[in-house]
């Protein structure tokens, strides 16, 4: 059965979804008591329904997950074994030293439309300033509910939704290796020769395609930086993520004297595709990030759940130290933060400069920390 057509009248512009939220250096001070009463007042029955909950303290909070909205109900099979556990790639993300640091807690604000995404079954859409966290956000939500590796498609101005994010079909190598068979066999390339591992050997899906695979619990796919993609990008990605599902043409013509074929995923592991045609169980936790490069098409916003992340404050800042750096760095680098906050009242500035001018500080002699930290921050908007 296909999945269910999107209602217009119940999609979320229409159906009271979230308005997009500006996370300030004011809201993000009160972080904290914001998360325990989602929006103040304590935690109680206003956070009861929160299942991500933005403590970095991973909890089996996912199998409370309502049954996703008629219109979101996708029937996906055969299914599939869960993708692999964390990588080191949320590591480098949430830092080495996050269980060290008192993790920064989103405003009740934040944690209401992060969990409006995973009930909805609806892309988050988070915009911000270079530096601000929307792409840790991904890896955050992973590790917390514990769905995890990442698939990361990161998007530039040649990305295609096929190639680079549905599924790679590398016709060129099943040919030569057509032709070597058929040598090897003295055919001089006549007739049918069969390749060992068949069709599937050559199609791998992507982050996208293994994003949709059919599983019990959804995958996080992060689609860093959208806004870098050419005009049509966002139109073409609209279609699948609305559908929760794509075709494989390649597989299709096969389909009836091969119905199911295994395939390689963006992990590595081999699935099994039934008809040529890959359809989710679960939707995944999709995060779409934006600078804020270009505008996006009313129809994607729609169907987005929109987030926005302001500037970091002090409290904020010396927790992502904390966590990637350790305690000791974080005080000693104290009065770097305070500089960076100061600059980024009237500069753009990223958190990952704090970090490179921090650590390398730490190891440099102390008459040139000065001038190495303003070497390494150097302002994002100023002409070149």
């Amino acid at each position: 059965m296909t999945a269910p057509e999107s209602n217009p009248d119940l999609s979320p512009a229409s159906s009271g979804s979230p308005k997009p939220s500006t996370i300030d250096a004011r809201g993000a001070a009160g972080g904290a008591d914001a998360a325990d009463g989602a929006g103040g007042g304590g935690r109680g029955a206003a956070s009861e329904w929160l299942i991500y909950r933005g403590t970095g303290e991973p909890h089996p909070g996912i199998s409370a997950l309502p049954k996703p909205p008629p219109w979101r109900d996708f029937d996906g099979a055969p299914l599939v074994e869960p993708g692999p556990e964390t990588d080191s790639a949320s590591t480098r993300r949430l830092g080495a030293y996050r269980h060290m640091a008192a993790l920064h807690r989103p405003s009740g604000e934040e944690l209401e439309i992060i969990n409006a995404a995973l009930y909805l079954r609806r892309p988050l859409l988070v915009t911000g300033s270079p530096g601000t966290g929307k792409s840790t956000l991904a890896h955050a939500v992973a590790y917390e509910l514990g769905l995890g590796r990442v698939l990361r498609w990161p998007i530039v101005s040649r990305t295609t939704l096929v190639d680079d994010g549905l599924y790679r079909y590398d016709a060129i190598a099943r040919l030569q290796d057509t032709q070597i068979a058929a040598s090897s066999r003295g055919t001089g390339g006549a007739g049918a020769v069969s390749v060992p591992g068949g069709i599937g050997s050559y199609i791998r899906l992507g982050p996208l395609g293994t994003a949709l695979l059919p599983t019990t619990k959804p995958r996080v796919l992060l689609v860093d930086e959208l806004d870098k993609s050419d005009i049509d990008l966002p139109n073409d990605l609209l279609n699948v993520l609305e559908e929760g599902e794509f075709e494989i043409p390649e597989l299709q013509r096969l389909a009836e004297r091969e119905p199911e074929v295994d395939v390689l995923t963006d992990d590595g592991a081999k699935v099994t595709v039934r008809d040529g045609r890959v359809r989710c169980r679960a939707f995944p936790f999709v995060v779409l990030t934006s600078n804020g490069e270009r505008d996006f098409p009313a129809p994607l916003l729609r169907r987005c759940i929109h987030l926005e992340l302001g500037q970091p404050d002090h409290e904020r800042l010396a927790t992502v130290v904390r966590a990637h750096l350790g305690e000791e760095l974080a005080r000693v680098g104290d009065d770097l933060i305070l500089r960076f906050l100061e600059r980024s009242r009237s500069e753009l500035l990223a958190t990952d400069q704090l970090l490179n001018a921090i650590y390398l500080t730490h190891h440099a002699a102390p008459p040139t920390r000065n001038r190495l930290a303003d070497m390494l921050i150097q302002r994002l908007d100023r002409p070149r």
